[in-house]
């Protein structure tokens, strides 16, 4: 998976092939909250996996910063290249919405670049609703935002 992100020019998950132990140990600290960076809030990491393959991953976030509810939201997934338009998006969505509601989250907030209709189109149908439209701090491009009731 981290190589076909890096063939996409994505570098998401480089610090995890040069030290796995220390990437999982990064992954379960998150979670409990211990050694984040400012900014950063507590967050489960949740793997889609298929016959011993990692599909995608998922992140859930127990809470909002300003930021995060500006850009980020409760939740970000994403899909290997290889594996999108097969509708593992919708289902590691529908998952991780379950897990938020195991969290005690009755409403969650998602962000995508507005261009991305493949994953505005998951949002909607895990019942995503359109509640504005803001520029990335990020990348400076548009990106919409979605709420969605759990």
């Amino acid at each position: 998976m981290v190589e076909e992100f890096r063939a996409a020019g994505d570098l998401r998950y480089e610090p995890a092939p040069e030290d796995f132990p220390a990437y999982l140990e990064l992954l379960s600290n998150a979670t409990r909250g211990l050694n984040l960076r400012p900014g950063i809030v507590p967050q489960k990491t949740f793997w889609l996996v298929r016959n011993g393959r990692i599909l995608g991953r998922s992140k859930l976030r127990h809470w909002l910063t300003p930021e995060l509810e500006h850009e980020g939201g409760h939740i970000g997934y994403d899909i290997r290249p290889s594996e999108r338009r097969k509708g593992y998006g919708t289902m590691i969505l529908k998952l991780t919405l379950e897990k938020a509601r195991d969290l005690g989250l009755r409403r969650v907030l998602l962000t995508c670049d507005s261009e991305n209709i493949g994953s505005a189109r998951i949002i909607e149908k895990n019942g995503g609703k359109l509640s504005g439209d803001a520029v990335s701090n990020r990348s400076g491009k548009l990106i919409s935002q979605y709420w969605i009731e759990i």
